[in-house]
């Protein structure tokens, strides 16, 4: 029984073996598999919004997500919502300035103690 075992062991890393290194019939050894890409890339010619955000999907790796695409993605998040803060910040100075009553000028003559 245990002489069986030994030749199907055997058997078996031999045909593995084969399969890996493309003997026997085939194309040739196991083809390269391209690795795993962000397969939906946040738009370079425009601003993000929410959908984009939503729709983006990171492709697993052996330890979780890659950290290189999520960490282009963190980037271009971050730069586009600082650009978007220093927009907000520029709008509001500019209403804060728009609403500050402007000084009334008079064109009567100031009267002075002791003119009445």
């Amino acid at each position: 029984m245990f002489f069986f075992l030994v030749i199907a062991l055997a058997v078996v890393v031999a045909a593995v073996t084969l399969a890996v290194v493309g003997g026997g019939e085939g194309t040739g050894p196991l083809p390269e598999v391209a690795p795993e890409r962000l397969h939906d890339p946040l738009p370079p010619d425009r601003p993000l919004d929410r959908a984009d955000v939503d729709r983006l999907r990171f492709p697993l790796a052996a330890r979780g997500y890659r950290m290189s695409d999520v960490d282009d993605a963190l980037n271009r998040l971050a730069a586009e919502l600082a650009e978007r803060d220093a927009r907000i910040g520029e709008l509001e100075s500019a209403l804060a300035v728009a609403r500050m009553p402007e000084p009334q000028v008079s064109m009567d003559k100031p009267v002075q103690e002791g003119q009445q």
